[in-house]
């Protein structure tokens, strides 16, 4: 019985891994899409989480907050307003 529950309890513990990380993401949309999703990920085990948000949330969070700042310059940053 004892060598039984080994191997069983390595595969609950290898598809229990995978189906984690099969979560669907939406396609990604731009090029700041992107680098924001590679921030995020980089930072999810690093970044303050004062209200215990789940891991979901809080990369939604640093996700929102690296889109904002890539908005926040507008579509023509070094462009000057030129009224007649």
């Amino acid at each position: 019985m004892r060598p039984l529950i080994t191997p069983l309890a390595i595969v609950i513990a290898l598809t229990t891994g995978a189906a984690a990380q099969s979560v669907p993401e939406p396609p990604i949309q731009s090029p700041q899409d992107a680098a924001c999703r590679e921030q995020a990920r980089a930072q999810i085990f690093s970044y303050p989480n004062p209200n215990n948000l789940s891991l979901y949330d809080l990369g939604s969070q640093i996700w929102h907050l690296c889109m904002a700042s890539y908005h926040s310059r507008g579509p023509n940053p070094g462009r000057t307003d030129q009224r007649f």
